[in-house]
């Protein structure tokens, strides 16, 4: 028995190959094939077609693999060409929104403007002083507030106020250099007044509370005959005692009957907008002095 595992011993070991003998018979049996091929004239087809088969599927593969990554690459760059497309079209629309603001500040500047020079115009008789407010009272509306004008300008209390269209209300304080003023839609105010077509007398009373919806209050409107109807003017009457005659008011919205039967009550129109006041005019003569010169004139006429 151990004879023959030493038999066996002698053997493997006779048959044990070195590597590079073995890559030198592996390298002469492919040559050995090729020539084969050649010299039976096989032809290459088939190899060409097993080729085919393994290598062209994975070519594909592989495109499509470049494909992919070069749509993401795109992607990304269309991303950060939109990112930096988007935060160029933001500060452009931040550009255009401050300009625009300008624009509209100039536009209700200019209208402001237009108006007080058609005021101006339509009052032409009276001497008038343009003036800015610079303060008003806590409320949403103008019922009270300061002017940069004051003694040093010609100002005076009883001063009548105008702005927009029509009557603003009357300088009640004055300084140096301010005046405060009281508007007609000041719950205090009082303002004697008439119709324009019939001269029927009536007082314009402030309501704070009606002014919500732009108007004013009509009392004690003697109108017997039944004449002064929605649409009439009314303007500051002759007999007032602190307003200069003719100054616009507004337009009647409503009248009716009082219970007495003699006087009606309604609601007027202001064509001021009491809630955006900006700039005004005061009228620098007062009542008081009219009623002078024309006491002086009649005086040197007798």
């Amino acid at each position: 028995m151990n004879r023959l595992k030493k038999v066996l011993k002698r053997v493997n070991f006779r048959f044990i190959l070195k590597s590079k003998h073995l890559l030198a018979i592996m390298t002469l049996f492919c040559i050995c094939c090729i020539i084969a091929t050649f010299a039976s004239g096989l032809t290459t087809a088939p190899f060409q077609d097993a080729t085919a088969v393994v290598i062209v599927p994975f070519e594909k593969s592989i495109n499509r693999i470049g494909k992919v990554f070069n749509d993401i690459n795109n992607s990304f760059k269309e991303k950060d060409d939109l990112i930096a497309e988007n935060e160029q079209l933001k500060q452009q629309l931040d550009t255009l929104t401050t300009e625009n603001g300008k624009l509209i500040s100039s536009q209700s500047e200019l209208l402001r403007l237009q108006q007080l020079y058609e005021l101006d115009q339509e009052y032409s008789d009276f001497p008038k002083i343009a003036a800015k407010i610079i303060s008003k009272d806590p409320s949403n509306w103008y019922s009270t507030f300061m002017i940069n004008k004051g003694t040093n300008d010609g100002i005076r209390v009883n001063n009548n106020v105008i702005a927009g269209k029509g009557l603003v209300g009357i300088v009640t304080d004055v300084g140096t250099n301010w005046a405060t003023v009281r508007s007609i839609i000041d719950d205090s105010s009082n303002v004697s007044a008439s119709a324009v077509s019939t001269g029927d007398n009536c007082i314009i009373q402030g309501d704070l509370e009606l002014i919500e919806e732009g108007k004013l209050r009509i009392t004690q409107l003697y109108d017997l005959d039944d004449k002064v109807t929605i649409g009439e003017r009314i303007v500051t009457s002759n007999i007032s005692e602190k307003y200069v005659e003719g100054l616009f008011i507004g337009y009647v919205s409503e009248v009716k009957q009082d219970t007495n039967n003699l006087t009606k009550t309604g609601t007027v129109v202001t064509p001021v907008d009491f809630s955006h006041l900006k700039e005004v005019f005061v009228i620098t003569v007062n009542k008081s002095d009219m009623i002078d010169e024309q006491a002086e004139v009649t005086s040197v006429e007798e």
